[in-house]
């Protein structure tokens, strides 16, 4: 497999997000910024107070999604960004919030 299939292969990204991002609009804004990209997904708020992103598509759209969290142009504070890439599993529709 060349270079150019690898990068349109669909892959998943799943990223926690730590720092004060619960209650100031950071899910909205990363919806706004996955799909610009094309992304499919969700955001959701997690109980101890992170932001668990989950986004499918190239890992270039992926990546730059990626980079967008950890920019410091988000809503909120983020501390910190833990990700984690697998192969995309599908059966996601457009970005939701949750």
């Amino acid at each position: 497999m060349g270079p150019v299939n690898e990068q349109e292969t669909p892959v998943r990204l799943a990223a926690w997000v730590h720092g004060q991002v619960q209650g100031v609009g950071f899910r909205w804004w990363t919806r706004s910024r996955a799909l610009e990209l094309g992304l499919t997904g969700f955001a959701r708020n997690l109980p101890d107070g992170r932001v668990e992103v989950v986004a499918e598509g190239s890992r270039d759209h992926c990546a730059r999604l990626l980079a967008a969290l950890r920019s410091g142009t988000s809503p909120g504070r983020v501390d910190q960004v833990v990700e984690r890439w697998t192969a995309a599993k599908g059966g996601l529709d457009g970005f939701a919030e949750r």
